[in-house]
């Protein structure tokens, strides 16, 4: 499927999807840019520069897959204590290209930062150069195919003039746009709080559809908010809340080598810095950076790759979170499952094989099966209310949620999937044609 991207944007037109997004505009101390470096044949946005005037905090979660991108490894060597700018290109990974990745990518943030320096010097009255290891990477596509960093250093100079200081909502999903591979829809998110008295933004965009299954982050997700707080405590806000978000959903079971989720603070909105993960005055912008996070994550498990249906896995009352969140992906994670939810067929056995599968020891004389209000098993046998025909009509829902109850203790975890179509099979099968 393509997107009709006069369509999408015309918010005169009825069928225009720009009104289905959150109203995300100007976040203070973020600039954006989107070109076209001919990447993809036929031609489209590709290239997205994300730039900090005045530098910005920032923190990053990384794929644990010991296969990884190039970009992943210059980023694990950035030591800088504020970042100037975040380059993301679509349609190469830059994974499995050896020494020519690497070096490509070095030679693209040397002329990068030569030009963001040139156009800083023109625009502030106070200098300060714009250092290659001040440049993260981000990198989404096929993996195994040569770089095309000549393609990408070609377009820096239009990249440079488009910069844009003030943001709207066509920017940022103009933005969300250009990182996508075989998405269907940008992924963008936002919330406000307060720190103190200070009002401060949140905003996120992400990329993901296939090749989605958590390991720390499973995709490629930016967050960007206007807050004065310390790049220590970004990290700490992030690790937190990665687990119940990002490393919460799964799409096919497989984990990329490019994913990574980046948090970057400009520190414009001017509350008083935060230092101190406990300090009183973080708990709101916590409450709303999982909002965030949760609502990108969301997002790339309902466009997952030929998805028709948006399936939440509850399991609740396990000895363990881990126990929990083992059982939970045991489920969404099973081809059998994730078919039978595709065919609407309310085969419950697979969901039970799932539970077992997962080697967690459970008593199957407690267990509490639901799909939606549907009471399926009730202390592990089949409850007396079960009725085939009314659990086959709420399948057809495009929303289903599923709860497993252990009654073995007080923790739980939740999930988030998609069922396993022939689209899925179609669209990869045909990724590179």
């Amino acid at each position: 499927m393509v997107i009709n991207l006069g369509s999408f944007f015309n918010t005169k037109n009825k069928n225009s999807k720009i009104s289905d997004f959150q109203d995300l505009d100007h976040l203070d101390g973020v600039a954006i840019s989107v070109v076209n470096a001919k990447l993809y044949n036929p031609s489209r946005d590709d290239l997205v520069l994300f730039y900090f005037r005045n530098g910005a905090n920032f923190a990053s979660v990384y794929t644990q897959s010991t296969i990884t991108s190039e970009n992943i490894k210059w980023n694990k060597l950035i030591n800088s204590k504020k970042i100037k700018a975040l380059l993301i290109n679509t349609r190469n990974a830059n994974a499995f290209t050896g020494k020519s990745g690497f070096q490509g990518l070095k030679e693209i943030a040397e002329e990068l930062s030569n030009q963001l320096s040139t156009k800083k010097k023109n625009d502030d009255e106070e200098f300060e150069k714009v250092r290659p290891k001040d440049i993260l990477f981000g990198c989404t596509g096929t993996i195994g195919e040569n770089f095309p960093a000549r393609k990408i250093i070609d377009s820096l100079p239009e990249l440079i003039s488009k910069i844009k200081y003030n943001q709207n909502k066509y920017l940022w999903i103009k933005a969300a746009l250009g990182i996508t591979t075989t998405d269907l829809v940008p992924k963008i998110a936002m919330d406000e709080c307060k720190i103190g008295n200070v009002n401060v933004k949140i905003y996120g965009v992400a990329k993901g559809s296939g090749m989605i299954f958590p390991n720390m982050a499973t995709t490629l997700g930016y967050i960007f908010t206007d807050a004065k707080i310390s790049s220590k405590i970004l990290k700490k806000l992030l690790k937190k809340n990665i687990e119940t978000t990002f490393n919460a959903i799964s799409c096919d079971g497989d984990t990329s080598t490019n994913d990574m989720v980046s948090l970057f603070a400009t520190g414009s909105a001017k509350n008083t810095m935060i230092n101190n993960i406990n300090d009183e005055r973080i708990i709101n912008f916590d409450k709303s950076l999982h909002n965030v996070l949760l609502n990108l994550a969301k997002r790339v498990t309902a466009d997952g790759e030929g998805a028709s249906k948006f399936i939440t896995i509850n399991v609740e009352n396990a000895k363990t979170e881990k126990d929990a969140k083992k059982i939970a992906f045991s489920i969404a994670n099973s081809p059998l499952v994730k078919t039978a939810f595709a065919g609407e067929d309310p085969n419950w056995g697979r969901i039970i094989m799932a539970i077992g599968k997962s080697q967690i020891n459970i008593n199957i004389n407690k267990i509490n099966l639901s799909l939606g209000e549907h009471r399926i098993l009730e202390k592990g046998e089949l409850s007396k209310d079960y009725d085939e025909v009314a659990l086959k009509e709420y399948m057809k829902s495009e929303k289903v949620d599923l709860t497993v109850d252990l009654k073995m203790g007080s923790k739980k975890f939740i999930a988030y999937t998609m069922d396993l179509t022939k689209n899925y099979i179609e669209i990869n099968a045909d990724y590179r044609s």
